[in-house]
């Protein structure tokens, strides 16, 4: 069953108020509130006995985000609040932002598209979460990284009829870096929508199309969800993921970020491990030196851009007391590290996969993305891979863009054959020169 978009706006509002999920004053919200000051950022009353991917609120998402200055090519966008899953597979909670196309694409075999684009949203401040920032830091460029708008790749996907959703995979903490909860959120945001259009609309899963991409912090939040399907969601089709400047491993690439223009990355990423685990927020808080504690603790407190601003080319090792040997030579550290920021060790994708790097990566190295592509073409062949041999990881950004929308449109017009061998190619693609 297809619908319009009109009628889809209507039975979404209808939906929730007949579910009472909606808060009261939800729906004559003129201006989005910060997340720590919304109160419907909280899951209701017996929540956590409820299966992951649950729709636990529902609401037209706040001000006017289809309007041209935000992204024009919606007709209209819903907040969901849904259950997921942390890291220690406790029951928890995120929101996922879901824009509607003003006009759908149909499939020759008449899917519906859904595209889930995970934002790289690299902080510890729930007020930086998608459904928050898409009004603000993620909406503008970032001059002093060369960094565009990312909300102009969803306005992009929209223009081409995909519906989209961007979850806050970070979850209520804001656990940046927390590989297991990103990868479940992710994927539990597929099970809410799906749920929702199946209960709403009528439409069956299997008449949506549902494909994952990221870049950067988005991409890790997306290669998890790949990984972590297989035994979390077995029941959800992905038909493909794909995911730009990847990053593998988040504790090799820490040396990479100290004193770098996204210094801000390492010590949020830091903050985020703190939220997620109890035992590294004991160390942590232990290990660091009293008289700047307090700076590198008020970064909780600090969204993407403003944390970006405030730690440029700082050496963040420089508040341990013991330096860069705190962070990496403790037994609480190295497990969490080992366990919950390391791609490669969840299981395999059986998804078609699409892989794009820039082999100057300054901060993610190549390597290690050619070992993990390397690493799951022993199981999974369908896997294409660019290895772009100019520009660094924010040139990828714009660099590689292209070439992730011409994948996933094989994946939505099912055009895409899968491979019988992985393919891997080094390409030179310099638009992000052109754009300088």
């Amino acid at each position: 069953m297809h619908l319009s978009r009109s009628l889809l706006s209507l039975h979404l509002v209808a939906a929730a108020a007949a579910a009472a999920v909606l808060l009261p004053t939800s729906p004559s919200l003129s201006q989005p509130i910060p997340p720590s000051q919304d109160a419907w950022y909280t899951a209701p009353s017996g929540w956590n006995g409820s299966a992951p991917g649950t729709i636990l609120r529902i609401r037209q998402a706040p001000g006017n985000l289809t309007s041209e200055a935000q992204i024009a090519n919606a007709s209209a966008a819903y907040n969901i609040l849904y259950r997921t899953t942390d890291s220690h597979f406790q029951p928890s909670w995120a929101v996922t932002t879901l824009f509607i196309p003003k006009t759908e694409y149909l499939s020759p075999s008449g899917r519906l598209a859904l595209l889930s684009f995970q934002f790289a949203y690299d902080s510890a401040d729930v007020d930086s979460s998608p459904s928050y920032g898409i009004y603000n830091d993620l909406a503008v460029t970032v001059p002093s990284l060369g960094v565009p708008s990312q909300t102009a790749t969803i306005n992009l996907a929209l223009g081409n009829g995909w519906f989209v959703q961007t979850p806050d995979f970070e979850g209520p903490q804001a656990a940046f870096g927390a590989v297991v909860q990103e990868g479940h959120a992710t994927l539990d945001a597929q099970r809410a929508v799906l749920s929702l259009a199946k209960t709403v609309l009528a439409v069956e899963p299997d008449k949506v199309t549902v494909a994952l991409w990221g870049y950067s912090g988005g991409s890790v939040a997306t290669a998890a969800a790949a990984e972590l399907q297989v035994q979390y969601a077995p029941e959800l089709t992905l038909a493909g993921a794909a995911s730009g400047g990847l990053v593998t491993n988040l504790s090799t690439t820490l040396d990479g970020f100290n004193g770098s223009a996204i210094a801000g990355d390492l010590v949020s990423s830091v903050l985020g491990l703190m939220a997620e685990y109890p035992a590294a927020d004991a160390y942590i808080r232990s290990r660091l030196v009293p008289a700047t504690a307090a700076k590198f603790l008020g970064t909780y407190n600090r969204t993407l851009l403003n944390a970006t601003a405030y730690w440029d080319n700082v050496d963040v090792y420089s508040y341990f007391i013991g330096g860069r040997e705190d962070l990496f030579n403790s037994s609480v550290m190295k497990k969490i590290f080992a366990y919950d920021t390391v791609l490669g060790v969840y299981g395999v994708p059986t998804t078609p996969l699409y892989f794009y790097k820039a082999v100057g990566d300054e901060y993610c190295p190549v390597r290690e993305t050619d070992a993990l592509v390397n690493q799951y073409s022993a199981t999974n062949p369908d896997i294409t891979y660019q290895r772009n041999t100019v520009g660094g990881h924010v040139d990828e950004l714009i660099n590689g863009q292209p070439g992730a929308f011409e994948w996933l449109w094989g994946i939505f017009n099912e055009s895409h054959i899968p491979l019988a061998a992985c393919s891997i190619q080094n390409v030179t693609v310099n638009i992000s020169s052109t754009n300088s």
